[in-house]
């Protein structure tokens, strides 16, 4: 089943004229799908702020929801040599 995501406008994001609003918007929808900065066309700025934006929208809505995710937990290994 296919999910339809917000677009940017619709949410109230409007990306600064000296961005790439195609770009712009082509990430904000990656984001929201859940995926993640893989490809070296990901690490321009108008992608970067896409990404961005989206996943600070949706940490918006999971706080609205009452959703509080916990902090992710690492496991960190010293080796003494």
């Amino acid at each position: 089943m296919d999910s339809i995501y917000p677009t940017p406008t619709e949410v109230g994001i409007y990306p600064p004229k000296r961005l790439i609003k195609k770009l712009f918007n082509e990430c904000f929808e990656h984001a929201m799908q859940g995926n993640h900065i893989t490809e070296i066309k990901h690490l321009k700025l108008s992608f970067r702020q896409g990404y961005r934006s989206a996943k600070l929208y949706l940490r918006e809505v999971r706080k609205q929801r009452g959703n509080h995710s916990l902090p992710l937990q690492g496991k960190i290994i010293f080796r003494v040599a």
